[in-house]
């Protein structure tokens, strides 16, 4: 266990409920303060997952989002509030989070992710969070993930329910029974034609709430060791019954982004780059 010297009076005191707890501890909590962990999207997944690592002290949070604040986002986007309206979305966020825990160094980037800037956006952090809502953006993040070795913690929404899984080939063994699956290794393409997202289909607020703070759980496991993750496995949760189930995910062994073959993801349409 770290030496209480290592925090700060306020620091002791904000953090008393996971330091006592003995599976994470100082030692948890100083890796809490020295993770990086990359947000895309400030909407209905990143919004309560961007809190929730905030609220847990985590040290570096990064933010992408090109969009501004609108009033539908409100019912289940909780990080903005109504004078936020007509505001980037990053900057709201970033004074929330700012107001939350003074702790924590966010990033906003006001900007588009996109096959040119994805790979550098994501340098320097170990862990990111696909907040989106298309699959050509979970695509993407995945694939530079891969290219990269980030861990991703991935979650989708529909109207009533949603799922999560965590991607980290990288700490799997090729071709082993240790292999460990990438996003493609799991949906390999896009489906054909436009997908629907929540401003087609709407969506139960509170479920994004549900699936952003699992995203959030997931990733201070990831970070502290604690637990077992969800490597290798996907979470499907079910609102209008209350279920939960889990199923293994395997990796496929000719993958086209973590097989032995690796491609490059390309021609995927910008325009449909999206966040939930």
């Amino acid at each position: 266990m770290s030496n209480p010297m290592d925090f700060t009076d306020d620091q002791l005191e904000r953090y008393a409920r996971h330091i006592i707890l003995k599976e994470v501890g100082g030692a948890g909590q100083q890796r809490l303060l020295a993770a990086k962990v990359l947000i895309i999207g400030a909407g209905g997944l990143g919004a309560p997952a961007a809190l929730y690592l905030a609220a847990a002290g985590v040290g570096t949070i990064g933010i992408i989002d090109h969009d501004i604040v609108d009033l539908t986002n409100l019912q289940r986007q909780i990080i903005h509030d109504t004078p936020s309206i007509g505001r980037p979305k990053v900057d709201s966020a970033k004074d929330r989070l700012a107001a939350l825990n003074p702790d924590v160094t966010v990033h906003a980037i006001n900007d588009k992710l996109t096959l040119e800037n994805a790979d550098s956006l994501f340098q320097g952090y170990d862990i990111i969070i696909d907040g989106s809502d298309t699959f050509q953006t979970r695509h993407l993040v995945s694939d530079t993930c891969v290219r990269g070795k980030k861990t991703l913690v991935s979650a989708a929404l529909g109207p009533f329910e949603g799922q999560l899984a965590t991607f980290k080939p990288h700490m799997g063994k090729p071709g082993s029974e240790t292999a460990l699956p990438c996003y493609r290794c799991f949906m390999p393409s896009a489906p054909k034609g436009r997908t629907e997202t929540c401003s087609d289909r709407g969506i139960l607020g509170a479920v994004a709430g549900v699936l952003g703070s699992m995203q959030a759980l997931e990733v201070l496991k990831e970070i502290t060791g604690v637990g077992d993750g969800l490597a290798g496995k996907m979470m499907i949760y079910d609102a209008l019954s209350a279920r939960i189930r889990v199923i293994a995910l395997p990796a496929d062994p000719n993958c086209i982004a973590c097989g032995p073959k690796p491609e490059t993801s390309t021609n995927i349409p910008f325009s449909d780059l999206g966040i939930s």
